[in-house]
């Protein structure tokens, strides 16, 4: 079964829409990709909502 999932997300540094692959089975994950526009660092968490929907954060590496 094929569990990754695209989804757009915004950098947070050039503002730029980019696809990433999110892992549907692993419910809550935190790690750093690069932008493929800018090449800075994001930091990208994927958490469920109350409804078991994943939910997609990002934001620069250095916000908590």
């Amino acid at each position: 079964m094929e569990f990754l999932h695209e989804e757009t997300i915004l950098c947070p540094y050039c503002n730029e829409s980019i696809v990433i692959l999110v892992d549907h089975e692993d419910r809550e994950q935190e790690y750093i990709d690069d932008c493929s526009v800018c090449c800075r660092p994001i930091r990208i968490q994927v958490t469920t909502n109350d409804n078991d929907e994943l939910v997609v954060t990002v934001c620069d590496e250095n916000e908590a």
